[in-house]
């Protein structure tokens, strides 16, 4: 399967960008909805998460608090590597078999931290949603509703914007507005079935 992979820093506008090609018939894997899956109640990783960070950090439903979980390991670069260590190879495993079952010319893997996880390993391009990271932070305080200082602290977690786009083959830039993005993602999407296609011979 020619994976395209998506990425971009939080509030960057990932989803609206895969929204776009989901439009267009791409099967897109999303990895944030893999993330999810593993940390599901009766889950080993959810119960050694609770182990470690106490039964604070689970909802009165049993399912994990992800905001409170977040606070703790951002605070602290110990314990993020650790919950890292813990989940990744799990999304991972999530994502791969989620690739396998795509019927459309090319699949696309929606990441936000796509190169600092080696999920890149996974894809044969990297398309980048790219803004100004003031633009970033506003939008992502918007979005969440969360206090800019936790998310600085969480784009400081990812790759900076000039790591991010020296990494891209390909870059859709989101300081428009939808409609600026999806006439973006139209020549990408044909390029993309253009490579499938070549991929294939």
């Amino acid at each position: 399967m020619y994976t395209v992979g998506l990425t971009g820093g939080i509030g960057s506008g990932k989803s609206a960008a895969a929204a776009c090609f989901r439009a267009l018939g791409v099967h897109v894997v999303d990895a944030d909805q893999a993330a999810r899956l593993v940390v599901q109640p009766g889950r080993p990783a959810l119960e050694k998460i609770a182990a470690r960070f106490g039964t604070e950090v689970l909802l009165e439903n049993g399912e994990l608090d992800r905001a409170r979980l977040r606070r703790l390991v951002f605070d602290d670069p110990d314990q993020r590597r650790w919950l890292e260590g813990l989940l990744h190879p799990l999304i991972r495993t999530e994502i791969i078999a989620a690739l396998q079952v795509s019927k459309s010319p090319y699949a696309m893997l929606e990441s936000p931290l796509l190169i600092e996880s080696r999920q890149d390993q996974l894809v044969r391009r990297i398309c980048v949603v790219d803004l100004p990271e003031q633009l970033q932070l506003e939008r992502a305080c918007r979005r969440d509703g969360a206090d800019p200082v936790q998310i600085r602290k969480i784009m400081a977690a990812q790759l900076s914007r000039t790591q991010r786009l020296a990494r891209a083959d390909d870059l859709l830039d989101n300081s428009g507005d939808s409609g600026d993005l999806e006439r973006q993602v139209q020549p990408l999407h044909q390029r993309y079935l253009q490579l499938a296609a070549s991929d294939k011979r």
